[in-house]
């Protein structure tokens, strides 16, 4: 069968089918529903789970040995394969056309691809999923979808946001919904629970496409010193409030120091969205950061916190340079930064 996500909760509440493909180029949804998916298998008793990058020249056996493979406690199991090429290549197809004949008991496929095109979804191997199994077709919203996807999401953080805000938020995140879930944390962070002005909007969400808080936080992982510092000034020349920065700075501290303290980094990955672009970014700054390094920051994060709301003397904004510098593995000698 084909579903699209508003149907894909109902289904799942119905029981699990023992295939499941979701295609689209729209990361935050493709990324829910497969997350949808994993925890109705795992509330089933599909508690192992095998990930499977598919890149280059990926050897498809690897696939058909965990599929064949039974875990010697006998326990379900998600076989999740990812795709961010759209290709599944010959032998890809191969193997996904014959595992459709005779799926693996007590296994769940779960298969992760870019946007297929029109030709591609009337391929053997698709219909061959959609005989025994379910495909999700992810399109990007517009219009009206779009503003009731934005009204649904602020409502989940106890925001209220009439007309007018709405439609600066939509034309701000042009249908980007990872962005657009950006934007709606930082009005939560900024304001809390409530309703929220137009004001208020337009000064959070303005376009600041040339020094973005997120430039900063992939500059600050990748360890690029000048760059850093540059967008910081930028964004404090620009106005944009020393709060939001803030919040982007400790969101990322927070994701960072569990990913250090996890076993299981696939798992922190999907809790905090970080699809597979992202991971090598990530890793890279966990390489270079050690547990201390982290911890201070979020220790200077703390006190930054505080001057923002006045409970503590001190810049705010040369706080902010401290918790950079921490991330960027410089060496803080001012002590005025540490106290």
């Amino acid at each position: 069968m084909r579903l699209n996500l508003a149907q894909l909760k109902g289904h799942l509440n119905q029981g699990l089918k023992p295939i499941y493909l979701i295609t689209g180029d729209e990361a935050l949804q493709t990324g829910e529903a497969g997350d949808n998916i994993r925890l109705s298998a795992k509330n089933a008793g599909y508690l192992n789970r095998e990930i499977f990058s598919v890149e280059g020249n990926f050897n498809w056996n690897q696939v058909s040995f965990a599929a064949d493979n039974l875990s010697i406690f006998a326990d379900k199991k998600i076989i999740d394969i990812r795709i961010p090429s759209a290709k599944l290549g010959i032998e890809g197809t191969k193997m996904i056309t014959a595992y459709c004949q005779q799926p693996a008991d007590d296994t769940l496929l779960l298969i992760s691809i870019a946007k297929l095109t029109s030709a591609s979804l009337k391929s053997r191997w698709v219909k061959a999923i959609e005989k025994i199994g379910v495909v999700v077709q992810v399109w990007p919203l517009t219009g009206q979808d779009l503003i009731s996807w934005l009204q649904q999401r602020l409502l989940q953080r106890g925001l209220q946001l009439d007309k007018t805000g709405i439609r600066i938020l939509a034309s701000r995140i042009e249908g980007n919904l990872l962005a657009a879930s950006q934007e709606i944390e930082k009005l939560y962070i900024l304001y809390g629970k409530g309703s929220l002005t137009t004001v208020q909007v337009q000064a959070v969400v303005a376009d600041s496409s040339r020094f973005d808080v997120f430039n900063l936080t992939d500059a600050l992982l990748s360890g690029r010193v000048n760059r850093a510092i540059k967008i910081l000034h930028g964004l404090r020349a620009e106005g944009i409030v020393a709060p939001v920065v803030l919040w982007a700075l400790t969101r990322e501290l927070r994701c960072l120091l569990e990913l250090k303290m996890s076993t299981n980094k696939e798992q922190v990955f999907r809790k905090h969205h970080i699809w597979d672009k992202r991971k090598p970014l990530i890793n890279k700054a966990l390489m270079r950061l050690n547990l201390v390094d982290l911890q201070q920051a979020l220790i200077l994060s703390a006190k930054a916190d505080r001057q923002t709301k006045g409970q503590q003397a001190g810049d705010h904004w040369e706080t902010l340079l401290a918790i950079c510098l921490q991330l960027l593995s410089v060496k803080i000698i001012h002590p005025s930064l540490m106290g």
